[in-house]
């Protein structure tokens, strides 16, 4: 097939249960189940074009809490380091008790990142930096009572992933069945940081299948720990 012909390279389908602690005035525990969807398509040798999705529900499948599109472009430096740009488009809904949203919530973000990838021995680890320009919506009650979007305040923030990757199970010399573990922080910076750097942390297990070199299935458990720096702050 031609360098610049445009076809799938990789498929990504995750399925995550999700444990989620939040501190604001009032300690909170909620089990979220997130579907997510990565989709790979190699534009040339170099240069891909990544989109991600994700449908994300609060106490089960009981309450829409969440969804993005993250489309980027991404293009391999080197055979261990790949830049990315892209955007995101959330929308947060109204969920859980106490809310932290008055009005489903939207919110845009512009974002650079740089993913590292290396192997030592039998464990893969990557490694993903993202500065994360963000435009929240803010809700602000009107004369009747209503609350309605109606400015967008900027924030930046850094996020930090790795992730280990082991084999478990090859047919062939191609690995089957793997075990993923893996840590992300979120760190609030600039002048809108919040009282304080940290945001939340998310530490990540799970396991994966690879259906064939194009496809892939992960189930994922995370634990999720969410300090609310600001009011009506939407998850992320």
């Amino acid at each position: 097939m031609k360098n610049n012909s445009f076809y799938c390279k990789r498929i990504l389908f995750v399925f995550g249960l999700f444990i989620s602690t939040s501190y604001a005035q009032i300690k909170t525990n909620n089990e979220n189940i997130w579907l997510h969807y990565v989709g790979k398509n190699k534009l040339t040798e170099k240069l891909s074009f990544t989109l991600e999705a994700t449908m994300r529900y609060a106490n089960g499948f009981s309450e829409k809490q969440q969804y993005f599109v993250r489309p980027s472009i991404d293009y391999q430096l080197t055979k261990s380091f790949i830049g990315s740009i892209g955007y995101t488009h959330y929308t947060t809904y109204v969920y859980g008790n106490p809310s932290l949203n008055r009005i489903n919530t939207p919110e845009d973000h512009f974002w650079v990142q740089g993913t590292y990838m290396h192997q030592k021995g039998k464990l893969k680890f990557t490694h993903r930096l993202r500065d994360e320009f963000r435009f929240v919506g803010i809700a602000t009650q009107q004369t009747n009572g209503a609350f309605e979007i109606t400015d967008y305040e900027y924030r930046n923030r850094l996020r930090y992933m790795v992730l280990v990757n082991f084999p478990l199970l090859k047919k062939e010399d191609t690995t089957k069945l793997f075990s993923i573990l893996g840590d992300e922080v979120f760190m609030n910076i600039g002048s809108n940081a919040g009282k304080t750097f940290l945001n939340q942390n998310r530490i990540i297990g799970g396991i994966g299948y690879n259906l064939n070199k194009n496809h892939q299935l992960q189930l994922c458990y995370i634990q999720r720990r969410h300090l609310e720096f600001f009011e009506h702050t939407p998850r992320r």
